[in-house]
């Protein structure tokens, strides 16, 4: 165990040895810091807004001015109407609405978790490969430690560093959040869209829920990305493949969804959200337990592959 953890440790070292580690952490601090300064100067008065005591009646007030922006300008007949539906759950339910905070901001910017599923798919893609075309791959085999200690090692490297930088984007968009936006508390409720319409929610647990469930895509894309890698020795095969897939999926599925062998495919289901918040699964019949069965299928093939190609693989003439 001691070698294993060192292996990753060296592993480690080897990764934040090169610039394009930290080039990535301090890409995430300026996507955060950016998407700071929009939400800043955009036009989100009702967002910013602090209520008084007698909020309901601004409630009202703001709810009466929106219905009439509705007859007036047709853009406002789109979005004024969720606005309307939120403002009266906070009325029927005797909830104060709060200001725009930290921990808002923070889960606002799970979408730039796709940010580091490119980064980890970079990492894995060339943690192999990169070492059969710089030729180190004999060094590293010639060691007294088995084939599949080191692929495990290069494995858990990938995630470790994926972890940092999840780690990285959400300490980011809190100190962000919070210089620009403020903090309502340490765990503030706050009210949420779901397919039912809105519901009170705590904010950390929406944060962990969204954040945790958008890692599913990164962990299973790495583990393809370093599937090809390992098996074509080649980085920039592994990271144009698991980048395809990963922006094409979700546009494959909705063409071929209507049919009950989709529900198979990996895309059909990475995004475990369509079971919760009332939202329906993409094809029918699917649940929650099916999706984890077809995803850990799937990581046990992308595994077994490329154990197969490292461990049986001559490298002699490398």
């Amino acid at each position: 165990m001691n070698n294993f953890l060192k292996l990753v440790w060296n592993e480690q070292i080897k990764l934040y040895s090169k610039k394009s580690a930290w080039i990535m952490i301090a890409f995430i601090a300026m996507a955060a810091l950016v998407g700071g300064l929009v939400n800043t100067f955009m036009d989100t008065d009702i967002l910013k807004t602090e209520y008084g005591e007698n909020w309901k009646e601004e409630l009202q007030t703001e709810n009466v001015k929106l219905t009439a922006e509705m007859e007036q300008d047709e853009f406002a007949s789109f979005s004024n109407p969720m606005i309307i539906e939120k403002n009266n759950y906070h009325l029927e339910n005797n909830i104060k609405p709060k200001p725009y905070d930290a921990w808002e901001y923070v889960l606002e910017n799970a979408m730039i978790s796709s940010l580091l599923s490119l980064f980890t798919i970079i990492v894995a893609a060339g943690i192999i490969a990169n070492e059969f075309q710089w030729g180190t791959i004999k060094l590293l085999l010639i060691r007294p430690i088995s084939r599949t200690k080191i692929l495990l090692a290069k494995y858990v490297s990938v995630l470790v560093f994926a972890a940092t930088l999840l780690v990285s984007l959400l300490i980011f968009s809190w100190v962000i959040g919070a210089l620009f936006f403020g903090v309502n508390g340490l765990s503030p409720n706050i009210v949420i869209s779901t397919a039912d319409g809105f519901a009170e929610s705590n904010v950390i647990k929406e944060i962990l829920v969204s954040y945790g469930f958008k890692m599913v895509t990164l962990v299973m894309m790495a583990t393809f990305a370093f599937m090809i890698s390992t098996i074509f020795r080649s980085s920039s095969m592994a990271i144009g493949l698991a980048i395809f897939l990963m922006m094409a999926g979700s546009t494959m599925m909705s063409f071929v969804s209507r049919y009950e062998w989709s529900k198979y495919i990996l895309f059909a289901n990475t995004n475990l959200m369509q079971y919760f918040n009332g939202a329906q699964p993409l094809v029918e019949g699917m649940t929650l337990t099916f999706s984890i069965i077809v995803l850990g299928v799937y990581f046990v093939v992308f595994h077994a592959a490329a154990w197969i190609a490292f461990t049986k693989r001559d490298v002699a003439g490398h």
